[in-house]
């Protein structure tokens, strides 16, 4: 059985992916949720029993998800560790928790880390796995199937996933926020918001397709660009103004947060 600690978003995107494989029945699925709101929602929509006890899921799920703030990571822990045996997996979605810090407060070593992205929510996520050497192939592929229910997994070293926080775990904000931009500039030039809207996502999407087939970035620039053309007008500018620093300073933001998150432990 899994159970989720947890019901925000992240942990409905989950479900959901479960719900739309074969391989997953509701009754097989608990989620804890303290409001009452969002516990009748879950069960309503998903078929999946609720609880307000974190350590009821605790107890009664060999597969457990945190799907809580870094921040609330360790009241959670201390709620739920004499119900962890060393028998149950335990999965973390959370941003900057170590996996020792992780194995430091439950008493089981059989602890994953992944972080996944919003686009679990359209089964388009790519999560990242980080896990303990100790793990046997018959612990970890039950962990790889749930989550690629929502998308592609990778696995990675623990080293990388401060960089994967800031890089794919952040990333859809920073991409929806240059859409909106381009949106505003769009309406700014005369088209109502609905064409630019439409106008720039699929400019993304198509853009994103082309990408997906091996062409690297800097090709697709060069093939836009003609010399002297309206795209190389704008590029200038984004050079002149900076562009690639404050994406870099953005993901190197993002990062510094994540190692902040982890030394508040």
């Amino acid at each position: 059985m899994t159970g989720f600690i947890g019901g925000g978003n992240m942990a409905e995107a989950l479900i959901k992916g479960m719900m739309q494989d074969a391989r997953y029945k509701m009754q097989d699925i608990i989620a804890s949720e303290p409001v009452e709101d969002r516990r009748k929602y879950l069960e309503q929509t998903y078929g999946v029993k609720t609880t307000i006890s974190n350590k009821e899921v605790a107890s009664s799920c060999n597969i457990i998800i945190l799907a809580v703030k870094p921040q609330i990571m360790g009241q959670v822990l201390e709620e739920i560790k004499s119900a962890v045996t060393d028998d149950k997996t335990v999965v973390s979605i959370a941003a900057g928790i170590t996996l020792p810090y992780l194995q430091s407060k439950l008493n089981t070593k059989k602890i994953i880390r992944v972080m996944p992205n919003t686009p679990a929510l359209v089964r388009e996520a790519v999560s990242v796995m980080s896990l303990c050497e100790c793990l046997e192939e018959k612990d970890i592929n039950p962990i790889r199937e749930i989550f690629m229910s929502i998308g592609k997994v990778l696995t990675l070293p623990e080293k990388y996933m401060n960089a994967v926080t800031a890089l794919s775990g952040s990333g859809p904000a920073f991409i929806a926020f240059f859409i909106e931009a381009m949106v505003e500039g769009g309406v700014k030039l005369g088209l109502n918001k609905e064409n630019a809207s439409e106008l720039a996502i699929q400019t993304l999407l198509g853009t994103a397709s082309l990408l997906e087939t091996g062409m690297p970035p800097e090709k697709l620039r060069e093939m836009v660009t003609s010399p002297g053309g309206t795209t190389a007008t704008g590029l200038k500018v984004f050079e002149e103004k900076g562009f690639k620093n404050i994406v870099l300073s953005a993901i190197d933001a993002a990062v510094k947060r994540a190692e902040e998150l982890g030394r508040k432990e």
